[in-house]
C-alpha cells in the first residue's frame, strides 16, 4: 500500500526525537492529525497529539518544551485563523532561541489566489517570526521542505514554519525521505588577538565588572572562578539568572526595571565593564564605560551600547583561554564596597516586606513570592507571566543550579506563564512545575486549565490577584500619567478552577499562604492557590532616576485630585518599602 505524504512527514518528525505535536485539529489539518493517530502514541514509539484550546498556547507550550530540552518541539495549525493564532506564541518561541517546528496548513492548493475561504498566505505571514519558513506546492518537494525545517529550527535555534495545503498532505508520498544530519553544536572559539585585547584591558583596569546574561549556561563555574581572580562584582539579566546566581560569591543582582541589588551600581562605577553572553536591550541601564563585550552571535556585538573590545566566542573557550593572560588582583576594595551595598539592598530593600508579612492584609506579593521559593523542590521549574509577576519571581525565587525559570522575556507577551507550564509539565512529568500567573494573564488565556485538566497534569497554578494590571500602572505613573483602564473587575479564579476540577486554595490571610501551596505540591492532579494581593504593590527599579521621581509625583498629585487622598496615601505606603536604600 502506497504512504500517504502526511505520513512521511510524521515520521520524518518522529526520526528527529519528536514525541508530541501541540494544537487544535481542524479540517485542512486532518491528514497529518490522523497520521499522527496511526503512529499509535508516545507509549508504543510513535506521536501525540496534545489539544489545546487555543493555537497560541499550542505555540508557547511547544517554546517552552524545547527551551527546557534543547530539541526540536512542533506545534500545529489548521488553515487560516488556526495557525494564524500560532503567531504570537511563534514570537515569543523565536526571541527565545527555541527550536520550534511549526506545522500551518493551508487552503486546497488549487484555490490559492482565489480569496477562498479561509485564504491566507502563512508563507508570507510568518517570515518575521522564523529562521525558515515554506510552502509546500508539491508532494516531490515535501520531504526536503520538511529536512531543511528541521535542520534549519536545530541549527539557528528558531521557528520554521512549513506551509502545507491538506490536499497535498493527503497524496501519495512520491519522494524518497532524506536522512537527517545529526550534529552536535560546535563551540565558537574566539581568535587570539581578541583574547589578548581583553586581557590587557582586565590587567590594566583597577574596577573590574561583569554582567552576563543566558550565554554563559554551562560556564558558571569558569565565570566565578574569573570574577574571583579580578575580584569582578557580576551582575546578571533575568535570563542569565538560572545559569550564574546560584553559589556565586561575587553575585550582586539583576539590573534593569525588574531589577535588584547592587548590579546598577557595580557597573556603572567599574573602570571596565565586560559583557558575556547578553544582548540586553536596555541600553539606558547600561553604563558610559570602557566596555568589552564577548558573544557567540558576532552580529550582538556592540549593538546595545559602544563596545571598546569585541570578541567573538562562546563564553566557556573565551575564558578558559583568557585565564591564563589575567593578573591576579589583590584590591577587594571595589567588590567588597559592592557585596556590602548588595547586602544592605536585599536586607532593607528587597526584602523589607518578606519579614513580618505573616498578618498584614492586603497579602504582600513579595512575602507569598519569598514563601513560594521557600516551598517549591529544589529542582522545580516555574513560569512567570509578563508583568509583576516576572518581577517578584525575579527577585525572591532561587535557582540553585538545579531550577529553571522561564519567561516571556524577549517579547514580552501577557498569558504565557500556564500555557508554557503546560509544556514544562507534559515533557518533564517527573518535576514539579510551577505557572506563576497575574490574573491579567491568567484570564487571556483561561481555557488551558482545562488542557491541564484534561490530562490530569500535576501542574500547580499560583496566581497573584491583584485585580488590576500592576506593570501598565506602574508604567502610566513613572510617565506622570494617573493609571486608566487597568482595573479589572474582582473575580474567583478558585471557584472557576475547581468547577474545571481542579484542587485550588483561595487565600486571603498570609499566615495560611505557605499551607496552602504544601497542599497544591502534594495533590497529585492539577492545582490552583489564589492569593489575593496588594493592588498598590508596584515594581521600583534598582535605580531611580529624577525623570522617575518627577513622573511618580505628578501621577500622585493628578490621583489625589481625581481619586481623592486616600488611595494615593495607599499606594505610597505599599510601595515605600520597595524603594531601594543607600
Amino acid at each position: 500500500m502506497a504512504k500517504q505524504l502526511a505520513t512521511q512527514l510524521i515520521e520524518q518528525l518522529r526520526a528527529a526525537g519528536v514525541q508530541r505535536i501541540y494544537g487544535i485539529v481542524g479540517d485542512s489539518l486532518n491528514p497529518i492529525v490522523d497520521a499522527v493517530r496511526r503512529t499509535g502514541g508516545s507509549k508504543r514509539g510513535g506521536i501525540d497529539w496534545i489539544h489545546v484550546r487555543h493555537e497560541e498556547a499550542a505555540a508557547l507550550a511547544a517554546s517552552a518544551e524545547a527551551q527546557l530540552t534543547g530539541k526540536l518541539a512542533v506545534c500545529a495549525g489548521s488553515c487560516g485563523p488556526g495557525n494564524l493564532h500560532l503567531i504570537n506564541g511563534l514570537y515569543d518561541a523565536n526571541r527565545s532561541g527555541a527550536p520550534v517546528l511549526a506545522i500551518a496548513s493551508h487552503i486546497p492548493s488549487s484555490q490559492i489566489g482565489s480569496g477562498f475561504f479561509q485564504e491566507t498566505h502563512p508563507d508570507r505571514l510568518f517570515t518575521e517570526c522564523s529562521v525558515y519558513s515554506e510552502l509546500v506546492s508539491t508532494s516531490d518537494q515535501a520531504p526536503r521542505v520538511m529536512h531543511s525545517a528541521i535542520q534549519h529550527a536545530l541549527a539557528l535555534r528558531g521557528v520554521s514554519v512549513v506551509t502545507i495545503p491538506g490536499d497535498i498532505a493527503g497524496q501519495e508520498a512520491t519522494a524518497p525521505t532524506p536522512a537527517l544530519a545529526d550534529f552536535l553544536p560546535a563551540s565558537v572559539v574566539p581568535a587570539a588577538e581578541s583574547v589578548q585585547k581583553l586581557a590587557a584591558a582586565v590587567n590594566e583596569a583597577r574596577k573590574v565588572a561583569v554582567f552576563v546574561g543566558i550565554g554563559v549556561e554551562g560556564a558558571h563555574d569558569a565565570v566565578v572562578e574569573f570574577a574571583a581572580k579580578v575580584n569582578a562584582p557580576v551582575g546578571h539579566s533575568l535570563r542569565g539568572k538560572d545559569f550564574i546566581q546560584y553559589e556565586n560569591p561575587t553575585d550582586v543582582g539583576m539590573t534593569g526595571l525588574l531589577g535588584y541589588g547592587a548590579a546598577a551600581e557595580g557597573i556603572k562605577d567599574a573602570d571596565l565593564l565586560i559583557l558575556l553572553g547578553t544582548d540586553f536591550p536596555y541600553n539606558q541601564f547600561l553604563p558610559d564605560t570602557k566596555t568589552a563585550q564577548v558573544d557567540r552571535a558576532a552580529e550582538h556585538l556592540g549593538r546595545r551600547t559602544d563596545v571598546d573590545i569585541a570578541v567573538h566566542g562562546d563564553i566557556l573557550p573565551t575564558l578558559q583561554a583568557l585565564m591564563p593572560l589575567v593578573e591576579q588582583k589583590k584590591d577587594r576594595r571595589f567588590l567588597d564596597d559592592m557585596l556590602k551595598k548588595h547586602d544592605r539592598l536585599m536586607n532593607k530593600a528587597v526584602g523589607a516586606y518578606t519579614q513580618k508579612a505573616e498578618k498584614l492584609r492586603p497579602i504582600h506579593p513579595e512575602y507569598a513570592a519569598s514563601l513560594l521559593d521557600e516551598a517549591a523542590s529544589r529542582d522545580a521549574i516555574f513560569t512567570a507571566d509578563t508583568g509583576m509577576c516576572n518581577v517578584w519571581t525575579a527577585r525572591y525565587i532561587n535557582p540553585l543550579g538545579t531550577r529553571r525559570l522561564l519567561g516571556s522575556y524577549l517579547h514580552g507577551t501577557m498569558a504565557n506563564a500556564l500555557p508554557h507550564a503546560l509544556g514544562a509539565q507534559i515533557s518533564h512529568p517527573d518535576r514539579q512545575v510551577v505557572a506563576v500567573c497575574g490574573d491579567g494573564g491568567l484570564s487571556m488565556l483561561l481555557g488551558e486549565l482545562i488542557t491541564a485538566r484534561m490530562y490530569n497534569l500535576p501542574l500547580n497554578v499560583v496566581v497573584f490577584n491583584n485585580s488590576t494590571l500592576g506593570m501598565v500602572k506602574l508604567e502610566m505613573l513613572v510617565d506622570g500619567l494617573p493609571d486608566y483602564a487597568v482595573d479589572v473587575p474582582e473575580t474567583n479564579y478558585a471557584d472557576i478552577a475547581a468547577a474545571i476540577g481542579f484542587h485550588t486554595v483561595r487565600v486571603t490571610d498570609p499566615a495560611e499562604i505557605m499551607n496552602a501551596y504544601r497542599e497544591a505540591f502534594a495533590h497529585p492532579g492539577p492545582s490552583l492557590v489564589e492569593l489575593i494581593t496588594d493592588p498598590n504593590a508596584l515594581s521600583i527599579p534598582p535605580k531611580i532616576t529624577t525623570d522617575q521621581v518627577l513622573g511618580f509625583a505628578t501621577a500622585m498629585s493628578k490621583v489625589v485630585l481625581n481619586k481623592g487622598a486616600g488611595q494615593a496615601v495607599s499606594m505610597a505606603r505599599s510601595n515605600l518599602r520597595n524603594i531601594p536604600r543607600s
